[in-house]
């Protein structure tokens, strides 16, 4: 089974450096490594090119936002899985990808998923929240659930069939994708029940009140381009969830 890890950057000289060597250092053999950059000013170009061959495939030019750059890696990507690993992450372990492999291996899914920590910026050993996903049960969206996207790996057979990324739903396009691929389309998930993906903290989406509001909108209408109800309550059980994570 071969994965292929897409990571899409813009101006992330920064935290680059830590996310490409915890994909680099896994000890799973069959790893297809692209990055797809935004054409950087800050040195993440000169930075990525330091990998020499190393990385699978490079690109930089501009692009229509982090979205549009993730639809690139999809269609360049040649690996039988995929997973998205943000520039301000990283990889947990080095046996992440040999865990996935595994799991979807093992029970023959389609996708599969793990749990997430939101670490201090400047410590990363400061944990500040504890994404535990638990086992997807038939319906869970409606509760508010969802699995943290960076530890969301899919077969790119999958995609063909059901498509990519969709451009007009900001912050909540990774949420639609989950949900349509997971609640609409009923692929069959492996839960690997540990810490897969470190990231740091300050996600655009909940920084304050308007933003929280907008992010609610994007959610409820990624109900909508699906043809979907979700029941009256699920769009603020979605975001009340994530208390618990602070426990």
């Amino acid at each position: 089974m071969k994965i292929s890890i897409i990571t899409v950057v813009y101006n992330g000289a920064a935290t680059l450096r830590s996310c490409i060597d915890s994909v680099l250092s896994q000890d799973y053999n069959l790893i297809e490594y692209i990055i797809v950059d935004g054409q950087s000013k800050d040195g993440t170009v000169e930075l990525v090119k330091s990998y020499g061959d190393r990385i699978t495939q490079f690109i930089s030019e501009p692009d229509k936002g982090i979205y549009d750059a993730m639809n690139k890696g999809l269609r360049l990507a040649t690996g039988d899985v995929i997973g998205i690993l943000n520039a301000d992450d990283y990889y947990a372990s080095n046996h992440v990808l040999s865990n996935i492999a595994d799991a979807m291996q093992r029970t023959k899914a389609d996708g599969a998923y793990g749990d997430l920590q939101y670490v201090d910026a400047l410590d990363n050993n400061i944990v500040k929240r504890s994404w535990k996903s638990g086992a997807y049960a038939e319906g869970a969206f409606k509760n508010g659930w969802m699995p943290p996207h960076p530890t969301f790996f899919l077969k790119k057979s999958v995609y063909q069939q059901h498509g990519g990324v969709r451009l007009d739903l900001g912050s909540a396009a990774d949420y639609e994708l989950m949900l349509r691929m997971i609640h609409k389309e009923g692929i069959k998930l492996a839960y690997v029940p540990e810490v897969l993906v470190k990231m740091r903290v300050g996600g655009v989406s909940n920084s304050n009140l308007a933003n929280r509001l907008a992010a609610n909108r994007n959610d409820r209408k990624a109900w909508k381009v699906n043809g979907l109800r979700p029941h009256f309550y699920t769009l603020w059980l979605k975001p009340l969830r994530k208390v618990l994570q602070f426990i």
